[in-house]
Order: structure tokens, then C-alpha cells, then sequence
């Protein structure tokens, strides 16, 4: 089975998994490297095989905040409006860690909403699973202290990687939650006298 398949073959149906295979780029990218950048103009969109993608929206002046992560089987809607519209990218897309990303060119994406309903139905379940993300980073950011918002993203974290521990800074925090390092690591303080998580050497255990 095909690496495309596996990741997809649960999703869509295998005519359509046949052309994609026959059209798509396989990309690899590293932990940190830019997949889609902001102001850049999006001429393929990207189905995530394997690994993790991390969407951020940046402020010239606020800096960046995190809204999403992607991982295998799903794809960035906010980069397909870019390919349908012809528009620049208004956010960042970035690997979390070794990322392996199937691109297709923009030409086909109009092409299988009309010859594929299970790629509709993608493309929409997509659009409200994005969207749900984007009212939840929003909330957090209007309605939550920074110390329930610190737990959110650490918890999102552990789902995503699938490990209790992880590898991540406290300055990596304050930049994804548009904070300081220095409040970031009094809560992370706090959160591990409260027996929540652990702090080790640029990794983190978390307990709950």
C-alpha cells in the first residue's frame, strides 16, 4: 500500500487516491522549515501524510499566534482558499517535526469537487474541523488566564506527538501563545509545583 493510501484510504475513495498519486509532489520537510509562508502565493495545496503542521497568523507588530496543527490525513483549508482564489497566503504553515506532505497542483482541486463526492466531502468536513480550531484559539485568547491557555497547548501538544514528554522550549511557548518567556516559565513553574506537569532540560512531562 501506498504511503498516500495509508494516510488517506479511510478518507477518500480509491479512483481519487489513484489520481492523486499520479499528480501529487512528495515533499519532506524538517523540524522548523516553512511549508507555505506568509504573502506567498499557494500553487499547490497540501495533503499531510505523515508527521505535523503547525498554522500561525503574525502580526508585524503583535507577533505570531498559533491557530492550528494538522496531522496525517488532513489538509489546510485556509491554503485551498488561497489556490481557488489566486490569493496570497495570510498564514504560516511549519513543520512540528519530520513532515511528509503529498502537494497538488491547484488545477485539480475544482476538478475532483465535481468528480468526487468523497473529496467534497473532505474538502467541507475540513472547512468546519478548521474552523472549529480557529473559534477555539480564539476563545482561549479572549476568554482564558494564560495558565489555562499554557495547559491547553501543552495538552494539544501531547495529542498531536503522541508522547507525554515534549521537546520544546520555554521561549517555543511564549512564541505560539504571543507571550514572554519570562510568564511562560513562572506558570510552568507554578503548573509543576501543582504536580500538573514536570520540567526537565527543553522537554516537558505533562502529568494530567
Amino acid at each position: 500500500m501506498s504511503l498516500i493510501a495509508n494516510a488517506y484510504q479511510n478518507i477518500l475513495e480509491s479512483a481519487l487516491i489513484e489520481e492523486i498519486e499520479a499528480v501529487a509532489i512528495m515533499k519532506t520537510f524538517e523540524t522548523g522549515e516553512v511549508i507555505i509562508d506568509i504573502g506567498q502565493y499557494v500553487r499547490s495545496m497540501p495533503l499531510l501524510i505523515d508527521g505535523a503542521i503547525k498554522i500561525v497568523r503574525e502580526d508585524s507588530k503583535e507577533g505570531e499566534i498559533l491557530l492550528y496543527y494538522l496531522a496525517k490525513g488532513e489538509t489546510c483549508t485556509m491554503s485551498i482558499a488561497c489556490c481557488v482564489g489566486t490569493k496570497k497566503s495570510e498564514i504560516r504553515a511549519q513543520a512540528e517535526m519530520h513532515t511528509l506532505v503529498a502537494m497538488i497542483p491547484n488545477q485539480y482541486l475544482n476538478e475532483w469537487l465535481a468528480k468526487y463526492s468523497s473529496w467534497r466531502e473532505f474538502i467541507l468536513s475540513s472547512y468546519s474541523s478548521r474552523m472549529n480550531e480557529m473559534l477555539g484559539a480564539i476563545d482561549n485568547l479572549a476568554f482564558s488566564n494564560m495558565e489555562m491557555r499554557i495547559m491547553n497547548y501543552l495538552k494539544e501538544k501531547v495529542k498531536l506527538t503522541e508522547n507525554p514528554i515534549l521537546t520544546l522550549t520555554h521561549q517555543d511557548i511564549a512564541s505560539d501563545l504571543n507571550s514572554s518567556r519570562v510568564v511562560v516559565s513562572r506558570i510552568l513553574k507554578k503548573l509543576e509545583n501543582e504536580e500538573q506537569i514536570v520540567l526537565l532540560r527543553n522537554e516537558i512531562r505533562v502529568l494530567v
